[in-house]
């Protein structure tokens, strides 16, 4: 069921059921990334052609409310990263800035465990731990991206202003400076030798 955002007054205020105990299609549009999608991203190509002909999981998705494009609006949703690797790569989300860079943004995690990866455009990386009950702030400025490290479903919620946009090209194009892999039964930071300067 996809709703548009002309079903909630976000000028009078209104409440919604993110329990998620009746699925999450019916709290917001769905935007799925499955690994043909995104296979390019991971550093083991040869594994990620293979996993993507073979049976094309899904990565990610992530679910939104159409929040209103103005500056005083809070966008919201919640996203959900599947277990799985490439290789020895966790799954993970395409990752973006925010078109208007100057902005934060908050996540909550419901459930799971990994890792928001967060990147400036100068080069500071931090992988902050995301676990039930944690909260990751993204400061202004960073590029951000989910990796689910565990065996269960990563679920965060997240909010941000409705006007700040998503940039996914230039970590398309240029990927982050770190991986997070995994390395004797745990995850593990490394460089990312595809890394483009």
């Amino acid at each position: 069921m996809s709703i548009s955002s002309s079903t909630y007054s976000w000028d009078r205020g209104f409440s919604i059921d993110f329990s998620l105990t009746d699925g999450l299609s019916a709290v917001g549009q769905s935007t799925r990334r499955h690994l043909a999608d995104m296979k390019d991203m991971f550093a083991d190509k040869a594994a990620a052609e293979k996993l993507s002909a073979n049976s094309n999981p899904l990565v990610y998705e992530f679910y939104e409310l159409g929040t209103p494009e103005h500056p005083g609006d809070v966008a919201f949703g919640s996203s959900i990263v599947y277990p799985g690797k490439v290789g020895d790569e966790y799954f993970f989300t395409k990752g973006h800035f925010h078109t208007i860079l100057e902005t934060a943004e908050i996540y909550y995690c419901l459930s799971g465990t990994g890792f928001m990866l967060i990147e400036s455009p100068e080069g500071d990386w931090q992988a902050l731990p995301l676990s039930p009950g944690q909260a990751a702030y993204v400061p202004k400025r960073y590029a951000h991206r989910s990796i689910n490290c565990g065996n269960d479903s990563l679920i965060t919620f997240f909010a941000f202003r409705g006007d700040a946009g998503h940039n996914y090209g230039t970590i398309e194009t240029k990927g982050y400076r770190k991986r997070i892999v995994e390395k004797n039964g745990k995850p593990t930071i490394i460089d990312n030798a595809n890394w483009v300067d």
